[in-house]
């Protein structure tokens, strides 16, 4: 008697992100296996250290950072890779490296080595794909298209938030959320939407981004009510980076916020914390703990991007209970070694990065925390160094190490207390004693003998002018005296000064 055969749908398997790779590996791992050579293992075991891997591979150095992957094997992933590219073979990369070698169908407009890729490609043609009006498959793409727009969001929705919205723009084409959505998993097919984390968040690929772009231009922009700011204006603000009132955290369709202005003295500099950060065992999270007895001002909050940034706040806001704030030009991630491994296994690791170079924070910098023994790490330390070197000299990141929790807290106390100086309140006689001070030979004592007299550049300059000779006005400054000993400043230094300020062609 013949088995009952079993009907329905058959789930696409997904493509492999490295084919090339893995092709590869196969070849060498059964020829070593033929002349009965013990590499086959090793083969094999990175063979299956590299299925596990869901992102694309851009060459062989690259594998590095994966488990069985050593300098050897790169080596020949890297030679292999060269004669696959002179040779002309399938899908062989162009010269200028904007797509991934290892894999032979990457998704156009890529040009970014950290930006996050579809850990699972599907099979299926998009070029010709239309979503009908009023459908599942256009409400999804459209509301990812807005989320994209949005300044303030964050390119990503999960699938509870996809629902809740298309039960609200397009009643009656979401299921309830414990039930598959056709529609979703069609896009997943088509390769317009990609999926990463768990819980899941999706995000349109640069086929979707085109597709709903052209959706939401037969549609009119004004349908999706995208709330876009205006522009930045191109005046230049010298006490603080940022041109608009920035509230970290702040939730999406906020009424926009009026051009904010700081000068010196109206704000203070003020660490925030992202809530992930705080999260531990006992009453007050360790790291908490450590900034509290640090002296150094902080907030928590849900951050979007990054775990610390750093704020200037108003200290006489109009409203006490939601003073403005303007973002500096600094953001942290902070890397345990256990949570960088993981975070290497499971993608995380490249799409921070690359949400980090698009948030528009110049100074960017990737705190790596030691945890316990690299040992016990479910990734090699060669694996972790590659890495974090990779995100210095490759991402442009600056990467700082430290040893325990206690020396992250301190380092990140060093960096606001730095920031409070760079950003603090300067008078113009602050300021015009540093400019006295870059001249060799003058000291601190002499710098404030200087400003004590003059007080100003401009009255320095008015004491120049009101001298009748040149050789009146290099002796201006020989008699100040200076320090506990009340020495004279000397002809010396008052003649380099005097062609300093009074000198109009460059100096000999």
């Amino acid at each position: 008697m013949a088995a009952p055969v079993r009907l329905g749908r058959k789930r696409p398997l997904p493509i492999c992100p490295n084919p090339l790779f893995v092709r590869w590996l196969t070849e060498w791992r059964d020829e070593a296996a033929s002349r009965g050579r013990r590499t086959q293992f090793v083969f094999q075991k990175a063979l299956r250290s590299l299925r596990r891997y869901p992102l694309p591979l851009r060459s062989g150095k690259e594998a590095k950072i994966l488990r069985h992957f050593g300098d050897g094997l790169c080596r020949m992933l890297d030679q292999r890779l060269q004669q696959h590219r002179s040779s002309g073979g399938d899908h062989a990369p162009s010269s200028s490296g904007a797509k991934s070698p290892a894999l032979e169908e990457p998704p156009a407009g890529v040009p970014d080595s950290s930006m996050p890729v579809p850990s699972q490609a599907k099979v299926g043609s998009s070029s010709s794909y239309w979503p009908a009006r009023h459908s599942g498959a256009r409400a999804v793409l459209l509301l990812l298209y807005r989320e994209h727009l949005n300044p303030s969001g964050h390119s990503f929705l999960t699938k509870e938030e996809l629902l809740q919205r298309c039960a609200q723009d397009v009643p009656g084409v979401a299921p309830v959320s414990a039930r598959p959505w056709p529609a979703l998993r069609s896009l997943l097919h088509r390769n317009l939407v990609f999926r990463t984390h768990q819980p899941a968040r999706y995000s349109l690929t640069p086929e979707g981004l085109e597709l709903a772009q052209k959706l939401a231009e037969s549609e009119g922009l004004s349908s999706l009510n995208v709330p876009i700011g205006p522009e930045e204006p191109s005046g230049e603000e010298p006490e603080v980076p940022g041109s608009a009132s920035a509230e970290l955290g702040a939730s999406e369709g906020r009424v926009q916020q009026p051009l904010l202005e700081l000068r010196p003295g109206e704000y203070r500099v003020l660490l925030c914390v992202d809530v992930g950060e705080a999260k531990g065992a006992g009453h007050r999270p360790e790291l908490l703990r450590q900034l509290q007895r640090l002296h150094v001002t902080h907030t928590v909050r849900k951050l979007h991007v990054g775990d610390f940034v750093w704020v200037a706040q108003e200290t006489r806001p109009r409203d006490p209970a939601r003073p403005g704030e303007l973002v500096l030009d600094h953001i942290v991630e902070r890397k345990r070694l256990d949570d960088l491994c993981s975070s290497i296994i499971d993608g995380r690791f490249r799409e921070q990065k690359f949400r980090l170079k698009r948030c528009g924070l110049g100074r960017r910098v990737y705190l790596v925390e030691e945890h316990g023994s690299v040992h016990n790490l479910s990734l090699p330390e060669s694996t972790l160094l590659q890495a974090v070197t990779n995100t210095q000299v490759i991402d442009g990141f600056f990467v700082k190490r430290t040893a325990d929790i206690k020396e992250s807290a301190a380092y990140l106390a060093l960096l606001t207390r730095g920031l409070e100086r760079l950003y603090q309140a300067q008078s113009v006689r602050e300021v015009f004693a540093r400019q006295l001070m870059q001249v060799r030979g003058v000291s601190g004592e002499k710098a404030a003998a200087l400003v004590d007299r003059y007080s100003t550049p401009a009255s320095l300059l008015a004491a120049y002018d009101a001298c009748a000779t040149p050789k009146e006005q290099e002796m201006l400054l020989s008699t100040v005296k200076c320090g506990r000993l009340q020495r004279n400043l000397g002809p010396a230094l008052s003649r380099t000064l005097s062609q300093l300020y009074c000198s109009y062609s460059p100096l000999t």
